[in-house]
């Protein structure tokens, strides 16, 4: 019998054709004001010209909903026709409004209709149900929109933004997730509407894997095929950025899942580009193999993480943290007592798992190494690639060690290894910054922001500090963050101490003073 693949409907964003053996479509969202016309076709046009096949521009009320005609009107004046997608958050009204006007919407299902629910309160089926019922209700006539413009809709979930309900009966788990996106397809279908695509976004790349692979398991079973846009939201800057978001999506793409992906970088939007085709040109072939050359069987993914433990050899396997290029001796993998597994960036991943299987069949206790041979690569090359090959494997509990060889310096190649087990929270050796890529929403600068931060708090290793444009998805998505510096409203910042707020509305002038207060005053500062 033959492995189950996920080969999602063909839908169209405006003219584009998405989903079934399409190619992954590439999409950014501007970081301008959506009231500024002129600095948001400026950088809509840098975009499409960069690459971008959809670009998303947000709409958080009925004032930029309209907006968005004028935006769109200017654009196709100037020859371009790339569709536009506008994100909404919390306002139905701004969605059947932009409806109307653009060719795709996002919501997300957190914070659309859904009411306030105690935490402490018990849901009976009875009352769920009867929630499922206000919310289709609420939302058909953004459908009915939708269906009289063709329009598509992408369906949101944000991991950090989940409605009272679904955390009242299912908590902040990927279930949770899948369950929020389902509820409402599930309506969406019901109401005869099905140009739909889903996603399962989050800051911690392990979860935003295992949802997704949850939500195409429950979809096959449920007789649902929706496209699915990839991301891992917040992913922050620089290297961690890029490597972080590689990690996740190239996964996922490994897993000949995947539609449509996005890039978030906290820079200027059109960086993401790049770094987004790098990824889609390694797994293009995933989407043409045929079931006999499938990695996996979908059904059979792996929806949690759990290590394959072998036995301890000195410092290296057992349940000791993976090491790197280093921490290997020579000596050691010459006596045979690690188990190396060799290839190249450019090596198909079947190949890569029979060897992996190979060598486990052989002495399954030892150590397993991956040695990965960079030779002629650049080093955004190998950060993206092997970022994304390492993902596939670690993320299904493979992997005691990492060595990366290339031409270039040693060093280089250590800094990336540990920066794909940071990004899988496998090994923490440094500070993890949660940071979001900013959006129209933002009123205050972010990459000076984040800059500011880092350079003051990079050598406080493990801690987690949150850095988020505006409190539309800030405190959720940065809900394990230790501290968070969230913007609340024109040049104001709010801080938090986990989830919890404690200083309010703070002149960005002084703000990133009053975090570095903050974490010395609750005793997590550690002198250099």
């Amino acid at each position: 019998m033959g492995k189950t693949e996920f080969i999602s409907n063909i839908i169209q964003i405006g003219d584009l054709p998405m989903g079934g053996s399409y190619p992954v479509r590439v999409q950014s969202m501007t970081n301008t004001s959506t009231m500024d016309v002129k600095s948001t076709v400026r950088q809509c046009i840098a975009l499409i010209e960069a690459g971008c096949e959809m670009v998303r521009i947000t709409a958080p009320g009925v004032k930029e909903a309209h907006q968005l005609e004028i935006i769109k009107n200017e654009l196709t004046k100037l020859g371009f026709t790339v569709p536009l997608i506008a994100d909404i958050h919390f306002n139905p009204k701004a969605a059947e409004v932009a409806a109307g006007i653009v060719e795709k919407v996002r919501i997300n299902p957190g914070n659309y209709v859904d009411r306030k629910i105690a935490s402490a309160e018990v849901i009976s089926d009875k009352e769920y149900q009867e929630e499922l019922y206000r919310i289709r209700e609420r939302i058909s006539p953004l459908i009915e929109i939708c269906k009289s413009h063709n329009t598509a809709m992408r369906i949101g979930v944000n991991h950090g933004s989940l409605s009272e309900r679904i955390m009242n009966r299912y908590g902040d788990t990927p279930l949770g997730m899948v369950e929020s996106a389902l509820e409402f397809a599930k309506i969406c279908r019901y109401l005869q509407f099905e140009n739909l695509v889903l996603s399962m976004k989050s800051s911690d790349v392990k979860q935003m894997v295992y949802a997704t692979r949850l939500l195409v398991q429950r979809m096959i079973k449920e007789d649902m095929a929706f496209p699915i846009h990839l991301g891992v939201t917040e992913a922050g800057d620089g290297e961690d950025g890029r490597i972080k978001s590689a990690a996740g999506i190239g996964a996922l793409l490994a897993d000949g899942i995947g539609d449509t992906i996005r890039v978030s970088l906290t820079e200027d939007p059109v960086a993401e580009i790049p770094v987004a085709r790098m990824i889609t040109r390694r797994f293009a072939e995933t989407r043409d193999q045929n079931a006999e050359n499938m990695i996996s069987d979908v059904m059979d993914l792996p929806l949690a993480y759990q290590r394959q433990l072998s036995e301890s050899v000195q410092h290296i396997g057992g349940t000791q943290i993976p090491a790197v290029t280093g921490e290997i001796p020579d000596k050691l993998i010459e006596s045979g007592q690690l188990n190396l597994v060799r290839f190249t960036l450019s090596d198909p991943l079947k190949r890569i798992f029979e060897s992996i299987h190979r060598v486990k069949d052989q002495e399954k206790s030892h150590p397993l190494i991956f040695q990965i041979d960079c030779s002629g690569a650049g080093f955004e090359e190998v950060m993206i690639s092997a970022s994304a090959l390492i993902a596939r494997l670690m993320i299904d509990g493979y992997g005691d060690g990492l060595l990366i060889k290339g031409t270039g310096p040693g060093h280089q190649y250590i800094k990336i290894e540990l920066g794909i087990l940071q990004a899988l929270r496998l090994r923490i050796s440094k500070t993890e910054y949660i940071a979001c890529p900013s959006c129209g929403r933002t009123q205050f600068d972010i990459q000076d922001a984040l800059n500011r931060i880092r350079n003051e708090t990079y050598h406080l290793k493990g801690l987690k500090i949150g850095v988020m444009g505006c409190i539309v998805n800030g405190p959720g998505e940065m809900a394990d963050a230790d501290y968070g510096y969230v913007g609340s409203g024109n040049g104001k910042v709010s801080l938090y101490k986990g989830k919890e707020i404690v200083q309010r509305n703070i002149d960005e002038n002084q703000a990133v003073e009053a975090l570095l207060k903050l974490i010395k005053d609750n005793g997590d500062w550690v002198n250099l």
